[in-house]
């Protein structure tokens, strides 16, 4: 049975339009949840001030400007309305009927989830994520995104950009307008991205992330688990030999330095 909170749906429709998508089997349907609702969960969304207060702050070449919140008693009261239906039974089931994945699991740690703020020069690279869930023991199948953006322009930016699967050509590209929900099927070719956000002072693009898993592997699966891993777009030659090859190395300089001092305080007395 479906919620009352989410407009009603043409489910064969939509299920026949996703798996025929270019690239890797993906979905956006506009006015999702019920009008009212939606409101109450964009009033809802704090500033990016007040988020940057308890959320974790992505600052790095190939995410800034950024701020995730996951944890579920420090959503708004509507927020929480909204994390508690995209995790009921219902809504599970209604995303194995329209994207033909069964048997998928919510992730009550809303693990890279829940709200997300992108100020103004933000952005997110274009990558595949996370494949497999440590915590939960479950491999990620399916992501899904929740817009919260009224009078959102194009030349806001901001855009979820699809890629095929050399990273090559964009074969689909859906604004984070108010009450617009996308999602797709999530694989080792689900190349997706989100471009500068360019929203003028006192706006920010606002989300609500969701990603579920199964316990059986994806079609393909080679045993391989691995973390986000991210390409630059063709015309972004600088991010794809430099920026990101740099931060890369000191991200592994790091983990190398960590490794040293917990290697020399094991041996200390």
């Amino acid at each position: 049975m479906s919620s009352p909170l989410i407009r009603p749906l043409d489910i064969p429709l939509l299920r026949q339009s996703m798996q025929t998508a270019p690239a890797f089997p993906h979905f956006c349907i506009d006015n999702f949840l019920e009008e009212d609702f939606a409101t109450e969960v964009h009033d809802a969304f704090p500033s990016f001030s007040q988020a940057a207060e308890t959320g974790k702050q992505f600052n790095a070449v190939n995410e800034r400007k950024k701020i995730q919140i996951t944890e579920y008693a420090k959503f708004p009261a509507p927020i929480r309305r909204l994390a508690d239906l995209l995790s009921s039974q219902s809504f599970l089931d209604l995303m194995a009927r329209l994207t033909g994945i069964e048997n998928l699991v919510a992730d009550p740690r809303l693990e890279g989830g829940g709200i997300h703020e992108t100020n103004s020069g933000g952005r997110l690279d274009v990558h595949v994520d996370f494949n497999y869930s440590e915590h939960l023991q479950l491999y990620r199948r399916l992501n899904v995104l929740l817009y919260f953006n009224k009078d959102w322009r194009d030349e806001y930016g901001g855009i979820l950009d699809i890629w095929d699967r050399d990273v090559k050509h964009c074969v689909g590209r859906f604004s984070p307008t108010f009450n617009r929900i996308a999602g797709f099927a999530t694989s080792e070719w689900s190349w997706h991205g989100v471009t500068p956000v360019r929203c003028p002072p006192g706006m920010m693009r606002k989300s609500f992330a969701v990603y579920f898993y199964t316990e059986e592997p994806p079609a393909g699966w080679e045993g391989k688990k691995h973390s986000t891993v991210f390409k630059a777009r063709p015309e972004e030659y600088w991010r794809g030999h430099v920026a990101m090859p740099a931060e890369q190395t000191l991200r592994q300089f790091k983990r190398s330095l960590a490794s040293a001092k917990r290697a020399v305080r094991r041996l200390l007395p």
